[in-house]
């Protein structure tokens, strides 16, 4: 760990540090999943779903960082490069040859129930450790996730 006038313990910076890093590699995947299914969708709510998966990854993208920064400030280093990040996710790997919208429908959502379901668990180990921000960053963040889980799956036929 960096050197930092952070008061949380040393312990409980290290704990913070490791489920913030494993959920980076998720949330960096993650993007990267929404906006594979934007370029890629096809069918009767093409636009709807184009714009929507855009939207997604935008917000995606805004939590990858919050958790970045969160980690840095805790004295961690973020390896955030794509190639970390496939090797770190936890997440399934995106279909490539889904082509119409209930292939990405179905795929985004996984990907984003499998997230949601991850950043809750942090939720609870980051506030059993001590340190109540963090916890409250991931709560943020698991609002976020399901408001998109359920737009996503209101497409659904």
């Amino acid at each position: 760990m960096h050197p930092t006038r952070n008061t949380l313990p040393n312990n409980t910076r290290k704990v913070s540090i490791s489920l913030l890093q494993n959920r980076l590699h998720d949330a960096i995947d993650l993007t990267a999943q929404a906006k594979q299914a934007h370029w890629n969708v096809k069918g009767p709510s093409f636009i709807a779903l184009h714009e929507l998966f855009d939207t997604i990854h935008g917000e995606l993208d805004s939590h990858a960082d919050l958790i970045a920064e969160r980690l840095v400030s805790l004295g961690g280093q973020a390896h955030g490069t794509v190639r970390a990040a496939a090797a770190g996710s936890s997440l399934e790997e995106y279909p490539l040859r889904a082509s119409t919208q209930e292939d990405h429908i179905a795929a985004l959502s996984s990907a984003l129930a499998k997230f949601g379901e991850s950043v809750r668990i942090a939720i609870d180990e980051t506030a059993n450790c001590g340190d109540q921000d963090t916890s409250d960053l991931f709560t943020e963040i698991s609002r976020a996730i399901d408001k998109s889980l359920w737009f996503v799956e209101a497409h659904q036929s």
